[in-house]
C-alpha cells in the first residue's frame, strides 16, 4: 500500500498546485489529507497564492483518492464544498502487509484533539496495538520518530504544504510499513 500524506493546506493554491503535481508522479493508492485544507486561520500569515476555491477544484478532481480528517481551521462551509468527507476527528487505516505481514494500524488526525504532543500537538493519545503509527498535522513541522512513552508506536508529520514552520514546504509518503518526507520546490 502506498500513500501520499498531506497537510496544513491552508487556501495556498500554487503550493496546492504543486502538491496535485507530486500525486501525478507519486501514484498513490489513497491521498491522505490531515486537514487545515483552505482556511489560513487567525494564527497564521495569510498565504501569498491564497486562493481556496483553486484549491477546492484541485482537489475535489481527486476526491475519489481522497480520505481526510478535520483540521481545527475546518468548518461546515468546508464540507459544504468539498467532495469528500473531511469533519471527523480521526481515522484509522490498516495495512495488513506492513510489518513482514504482521500488520500496521494508522491513526489518522490532525493533532488538535489527538496527537502525541510533539511540538504544540495535543498529548491525548488512544490506545494503538504495538506498531502502530499516529500520524498527523497541526505542527507544520516534519516528524518520524518513536515515541519514548509509548513504545512500539511511531509518530509521522508530513509537514505542511502551504505554511510550513519548519523551513520547507512538504508532504509525506507511506509505504509498505516505512515513512518518508518529501521536500516540494519552491
Amino acid at each position: 500500500m502506498k500513500l501520499l500524506i498531506a497537510s496544513d493546506i491552508h487556501g495556498a493554491a500554487d503550493w496546492c498546485e504543486r502538491l496535485m503535481s507530486a500525486i501525478d508522479k507519486e501514484s498513490p493508492d489513497r491521498v491522505i489529507l490531515l486537514g487545515d485544507l483552505l482556511y489560513h486561520g487567525p494564527r497564521n500569515d495569510l498565504p501569498d497564492d491564497y486562493a481556496p476555491k483553486r484549491v477546492i477544484e484541485m482537489l475535489n478532481s481527486i476526491s475519489d483518492q481522497i480520505m481526510a480528517v478535520r483540521g481545527n481551521c475546518e468548518a461546515e462551509v468546508d464540507q459544504m464544498v468539498l467532495a469528500f468527507p473531511c469533519m471527523a476527528d480521526y481515522s484509522e487505516l490498516y495495512d495488513p502487509d506492513a510489518n513482514s505481514g504482521a500488520g500496521m494500524t494508522l491513526f489518522l488526525t490532525h493533532g488538535h484533539v489527538w496527537g502525541p504532543g510533539i511540538h504544540n500537538s495535543v498529548y491525548r493519545m488512544p490506545p494503538l496495538p504495538d506498531g502502530a503509527a499516529v500520524v498527523y498535522g497541526h505542527t507544520h513541522k516534519k516528524v518520524n520518530q518513536p515515541l519514548d512513552e509509548h513504545p512500539g508506536i511511531t509518530a509521522f508529520n508530513p509537514g505542511s504544504v502551504g505554511i510550513p514552520k519548519d523551513g520547507t514546504h512538504s508532504y509525506g509518503i507511506y509505504e509498505s510499513g516505512h515513512f518518508s518526507h518529501v521536500v516540494m520546490e519552491g
